[in-house]
């Protein structure tokens, strides 16, 4: 073993024992954990800080929480592991004093303190906003899918009912065939094989009464679908084409500086067109500032968020999304109707005025309704519409509108700094969680669970802006 580095001897005794603060460096994160949660008032924020009269002592609320935060900033989710970790790993037995709770301590904390879990992540945030990180104001905001506990075989709707019972009507007439030639055939293979069809019939049969009992689930069910392992999971579209998960819709509002979470709802909504104004305001009451700049994209794209958030101070840049078909179809689209507001009236492709006609109500909407009587005899009708007249509506709000798409026009580049900003957080806490994502059911469960992840991703950034000490003076303060 020469011109080796040598251990020492597993037998060797030490005279006098190594204090396990000396494995701990200075600069170690750990210390950061260890500071922050120290630095709460835990029984304001919900943890339950007085212990029983009788019975067992039980673990202090903040030695689950620092055994939490620990195992969620080293990518260690799993009650069992954060076991296995709490009594093999030093920076853990310096962090706890050497508790090593059970795993079902550690699952039961987690599960019976979500409240609390979640306002500590708010704390933090707020630690953030002390430190100024957020005095530029401008917010990204996007929402992304991830996966529950309940695979896309244990989520029911009614198409997807329909399309299997179609399967096992075709499968069973299929089975009864070849028992039909079977039996023709009478001898010891043909008889195995008849048996055989049988059960797999049988068990056809069982498999179309679960399916008539959850279709029956359905009706009584708002969104028509039904989750068998985690009932708040639901069916969402994803990015892809034909794909989807079925799990959660997980909306942030990111600093466009320091790429800090600001705020963040877990939700089973598979859309984004509602959630705009509420992500916004959330953040714009988290930092404290009177005005906000706030990025999306056009998933977000809905007039009533939109004009709720310019009438609260919050201005907002996003793409406008094209509904109608007809430029699709070769013909004029809206944008090509030139909007005369002193007169209240749209000019044609041809010059001609489409006039005001009646106001009516679509969807909460005040929506007028414009076109114009030259439209018959127009020598180029056959570019317009199809029909005897091209009518242009236009929302009483649509102003606002106007002034969104003028917006995006003049500083294009605030869609680059949004995929920048919004993109980073979702893609490394999935890559923290791994391929399964979410490890808890229902929506209250998952909604503490994420907001461990977003914990953890802040505190990583903090550190990696304000460095380890300063971040640890800074939350000592």
């Amino acid at each position: 073993m020469k011109r080796f580095v040598e251990g020492e001897a597993r037998s060797q005794a030490t005279l006098f024992p190594e204090r396990i603060d000396d494995y701990i460096s200075e600069e170690n994160p750990v210390r950061v954990v260890d500071v922050f949660v120290n630095g709460l008032d835990l029984g304001v924020i919900g943890f339950k800080t007085e212990p029983a009269a009788t019975g067992r002592p039980a673990y202090h609320p903040s030695t689950m929480l620092k055994l939490f935060i620990y195992g969620y900033l080293n990518r260690i989710q799993s009650s069992r592991r954060l076991e296995r970790e709490a009594g093999r790993n030093v920076e853990l037995m310096w962090l706890l004093g050497r508790l090593a709770p059970d795993f079902k301590t550690i699952a039961d904390f987690r599960k019976n303190n979500g409240k609390g879990i979640r306002k500590v992540c708010s704390e933090f945030v707020q630690i953030c906003r002390k430190l100024e990180l957020f005095s530029d104001a401008v917010i990204a905001i996007d929402g992304s899918k991830f996966k529950g506990v309940n695979t896309r075989d244990k989520n029911f709707t009614k198409a997807k009912i329909k399309y299997r019972l179609d399967q096992i009507d075709e499968s069973i007439a299929r089975y009864l065939s070849q028992i039909a030639s079977a039996d023709r055939r009478d001898d010891s293979v043909a008889n195995h094989k008849i048996e055989r069809l049988e059960i797999k019939i049988r068990k056809l049969n069982d498999e179309i009464k679960k399916l008539n009992k959850v279709e029956s689930q359905l009706s009584n069910t708002s969104d028509k679908q039904v989750s068998l392992t985690d009932p708040d999971a639901k069916s969402m579209a994803t990015s892809g084409r034909g794909t989807g998960v079925v799990g959660y819709n997980v909306q942030t509002a990111v600093d466009a500086k320091h790429h800090i979470i600001v705020t963040h709802e877990v939700t089973n909504v598979g859309h984004d067109r509602s959630a705009l104004y509420r992500t916004a305001q959330l953040a714009k009451e988290t930092i404290g500032s009177d005005t906000l700049d706030v990025v999306a994209d056009r998933g977000y794209y809905n007039g009533l968020e939109i004009y709720r958030c310019e009438q609260n101070q919050i201005t907002t840049y996003l793409p406008k999304v094209q509904t109608s078909g007809n430029m699709a179809k070769g013909l004029f689209g809206k944008r090509d109707f030139k909007w005369i507001k002193e007169d209240n009236e749209f000019e044609c492709p041809a010059r001609k005025r489409l006039i005001w006609r009646f106001e009516t109500q679509e969807k909460g909407k005040t929506i007028n309704k414009y076109w114009s009587s030259d439209c018959p005899q127009c020598a180029i009708k056959d570019q317009c519409t199809t029909g005897k007249y091209r009518r242009v509506t236009r929302w009483e709000h649509e102003d606002v509108l106007d002034q969104v798409e003028a917006r995006i026009e003049k500083e294009p580049e605030k869609m680059a700094v949004r995929r920048a900003t919004v993109e980073h957080p979702f893609g490394t806490i999935k890559s923290w969680m791994g391929a399964t994502h979410f490890q808890m059911k229902t929506l209250k469960h998952v909604s503490t669970e994420m907001s461990l992840h977003v914990l953890a991703y802040n505190l990583k950034r903090a550190m990696k802006v304000l460095g380890i000490n300063r971040l640890m003076e800074a939350v000592a303060a």
